[in-house]
């Protein structure tokens, strides 16, 4: 039977490296630990997912970009 809160298999399972582990070593926000999340798992909590994933990946990273180049503006104008 399958984990599925401390150790779903669309996460890596027990034997890998879960996203989790990965997330938290590099520290990593919200919106970056989801592109992380979405890129490993991408087609393997559903199938015919995989395309749905990575577009939900790239929507956190332009997400994180955006608010990124938000926070740069306002710390250079305000000089």
């Amino acid at each position: 039977m399958t984990e599925k809160v401390n150790h779903p298999a669309h996460y890596g399972g027990q034997n890998a490296m879960e996203v989790i582990n990965i997330i938290e070593h590099y520290d990593l926000n919200f919106n970056l630990g989801n592109v992380i999340k979405y890129v490993l798992r991408a087609g393997k909590k559903n199938e015919g997912t995989y395309k749905e994933d990575l577009e939900k990946a790239v929507w956190y990273l332009k997400r994180e970009i955006l608010l990124k180049e938000s926070k740069e503006y306002r710390c250079c104008d305000e000089g």
